[in-house]
């Protein structure tokens, strides 16, 4: 469990939307075109300065400090925030509870962006900012529609000039680094409603795209690298999904639910080459629906990234939101990192901002809270609040680490900085999607769940298939089951268990910046007061126990491969997992359900819940029946009816080293990620309901569709 100074550290995040969250009476809402009040009343005195405390710099780069960066540096793009009243986020809290109440009239009226203007800080005080900044140098290129966010450039002198702070080289695992040395610092009187900056480093998200792993298993001939070769893999197409979720009775209804009408935006830092999509499309039988592809780089600050080492990440995004819904429409929208700026929330403020935005947002990138910091968390909140009463429904990875959201999965052998949740993904406005791998394997059941051949369009999967939490680690109890070991604690500091030291499992965590919304009250969920990570979960597994995605990425310049799936070794490198690929798939399934739903859904978080509620019951009250009867381990035989299918056996626990959130014994090189250091209590394992390992679990599709509220 997150300590109490992590939760003081944040605590002026948990406030700009805490109403939002604890029952509060109705707020008179603004009267369209109502001028806000005017909050900037006095003299601007240079002398009198306070402190931005959303900013600190990364404390991890504090170690390695290299210096002042050259006055002239640029830094481009730069997210400069501001804060509603609290009377104005009081009004939004209650119109966007009326948004998603069935008994109101205000129910799905969506606003548009022009209309949260009413919400934000007067234009006066824009430009007082606006005036503030140009006197200092710096360019404002833009404010958002919203007038939280304004868009600047400055260099490092113009910076440190205005705010009072100096922009620094770090070293820190052989990476190098810019950040801010210290908090900036303001005139008093512009704190009325300047809170930070979005970012004021270069610490960026990073992809949860994991490729294939050799375990004990993998498809593959003697073309493959060691480890691979001389198994049989079953990995899945969109045919398959379609088989195991229950979506296929939706195409096949007198009046088929494909996700027509619907655009889907995969969120991104690099293009990728079109023709993969339609390669993807044509392989796996999709290329006969009307599904259409684009790719967009949208609005102010949105610089063309190019091809880059990304590309992958996108090319799943873009083929997997057009799988599960192949006649929705779906835009790659693609910006460029700047030095302080991610692109993904480039893309995301431009598109929010247009008059009429994309009715589903996907993804799939993961940075912790700890990492995105104050301002950061505060910007996020602000994206997936404004897109939620917009009617715009926004998924986000879980993450590839985990409870160990702060550590590196591609790197770490263990976990070091204790249970963290990803930052992208822990606000109460969007949907966190979690990770599963199959259990048929262990089972050896692989033949009761699959064919040996494809079908035309790639289908093998017969049926259902049953499912655990998706875990690589030494500590993860399918793999400790597997060996024969009953103590993950000593698995992990065997000779065996050594080579199996590493954080790669589907992320879940409680959040030390979000208090927990009201609507995530089902059997299973802790009574924690906090936000808890994931919400549902998909297959993310990346080849360990014989189940991997497919996906195609060709360029060869960015470590792309021949979309050949007939031939072994362009399998394996078209091949992936992690809760990457849940992201875009749940989006998919949201064209589904605004299909059938008729019109946008806004954050959908709260209607899942409520589904899952019918299946699981709530604390209070257990449905035994339900939980019973949609156990996962049931296999095929888990019942038809269920919206849910609950993960009931293993776990996302890793292993860790050191003194955060780790329980060890004396003599042994490595611990298990607990939420004591004192008691083993693993972190985390599954349980009835939901858990934090894969949340609610996986979907039934055709059943979620069908009894979407």
């Amino acid at each position: 469990m997150p300590t109490p100074r992590s939760c003081l550290q944040f605590s002026l995040v948990s406030l700009l939307f805490g109403l939002l969250l604890a029952a509060s009476a109705p707020t008179a809402l603004a009267e369209p075109g109502t001028q806000p009040a005017v909050r900037i009343t006095g003299p601007i005195d240079e002398t009198n300065l306070v402190t931005l405390p959303d900013n600190p710099p990364p404390p991890a780069l504090a170690r390695s400090d290299a210096g002042a960066v050259s006055d002239d540096m640029p830094f481009e793009h730069m997210y400069l925030l501001l804060q509603r009243s609290p009377e104005q986020q009081a009004q939004l809290n209650s119109l966007l509870a009326e948004l998603q109440d069935r008994n109101s009239a205000n129910y799905h009226h969506w606003l548009t962006a022009d209309q949260l203007r009413d919400y934000g800080p007067a234009q006066q005080d824009i430009d007082t900012v606006t005036d503030w900044l140009t006197s200092h140098g710096i360019q404002v290129n833009s404010v958002s529609k919203s007038g939280l966010t304004l868009d600047i450039s400055a260099t490092a002198g113009q910076l440190r000039e205005a705010f009072h702070t100096e922009m620094h080289n770090y070293t820190t695992n052989g990476e190098k680094h810019i950040a801010n040395a210290s908090n900036p610092r303001v005139p008093a009187t512009l704190s009325a409603v300047m809170t930070g900056f979005n970012s004021m480093h270069d610490v960026m998200p990073k992809s949860a795209l994991i490729k294939p792993k050799a375990g004990f298993s993998f498809l593959c001939d003697s073309t493959c690298p060691p480890g691979f070769a001389g198994y049989e893999q079953y990995d899945e197409a969109p045919a398959d999904f379609a088989t195991i979720y229950n979506v296929t009775p939706l195409y096949t209804a007198k009046a088929p639910i494909t996700g027509k009408g619907q655009t889907i935006a995969v969120l991104e830092v690099t293009d990728i080459k079109p023709e993969d999509v339609t390669t993807f499309r044509s392989a796996f039988g999709l290329s006969k629906y009307s599904g259409k592809f684009a790719q967009v780089h949208p609005g102010s600050g949105c610089t063309d990234p190019g091809k880059n080492d990304a590309e992958g990440e996108a090319a799943l995004d873009s083929e997997w939101a057009g799988a599960v819904a192949p006649d929705a429409n779906v835009e790659l929208a693609s910006c460029a990192n700047t030095n302080t700026n991610f692109g993904g929330f480039i893309a995301a403020q431009n598109l929010l901002d247009e008059k009429t935005p994309p009715q589903i947002m996907s993804l799939s990138y993961i940075g912790c809270e700890a990492k995105q910091g104050p301002g950061g968390e505060a910007y996020i909140g602000n994206l997936w609040f404004q897109a939620a009463v917009e009617g715009v429904s926004v998924f986000v990875a879980a993450g590839d680490g985990g409870p160990a959201g702060c550590d590196d999965f591609d790197t770490a052998s263990y976990a070091e900085n204790g249970i963290a949740a990803n930052g992208l993904a822990s606000t109460p406005f969007n949907v966190a999607t979690g990770g599963t791998d199959f259990l048929d394997t262990a089972e050896n059941e692989n033949s009761v769940y699959w064919t040996t051949t494809n079908s035309p369009t790639g289908k093998s999967a017969l049926s259902y298939v049953p499912e655990t939490p998706w875990n690589d680690s030494c500590a993860s109890p399918l793999l400790n089951a597997y060996a024969g070991s009953t103590n993950p604690l000593e698995f992990c500091n065997s000779s065996i268990g050594a080579g199996f030291l590493d954080i790669v499992a589907g992320s879940g965590a409680p959040s030390f910046v979000w208090a927990k919304p009201a609507w995530q009250n089902v059997y299973g969920n802790p009574n924690d007061g906090v936000r808890d990570l994931p919400d549902i979960s998909l297959l993310a597994a990346n080849g360990f126990w014989f189940h991997a995605i497919l996906f195609c990425m060709s360029d060869a310049s960015e470590g792309g491969a021949p979309c050949v799936y007939s031939t072994p070794l362009d399998a394996l490198n078209n091949s992936g997992g992690g809760t990457s690929f849940t992201a875009p798939q749940f989006a998919s399934i949201q064209a589904l359900i605004n299909q059938k739903a008729g019109g946008a859904q806004g954050n959908p978080a709260p209607e899942y819940y409520e589904l899952a509620v019918k299946d699981y019951g709530t604390s209070a009250k257990p449905n035994n029946g339900g939980l019973n009867a949609c156990n996962s381990s049931l296999g095929n035989g888990v019942n038809s009816s269920c919206s849910f299918y609950d993960t009931t056996f293993g776990g996302n626990v890793v292993p860790c080293y050191g003194t955060n959130d780790c329980y060890g014994s004396a003599g042994l090189s490595y611990g298990i990620l607990s939420t004591s250091d004192a008691t083993f209590d693993p972190a985390y394992l599954t349980g009835a309901g939901w858990d934090f390992s894969t949340g609610l679990g996986s979907v039934n599709v055709t059943n979620i569709v069908n009894r979407w509220p």
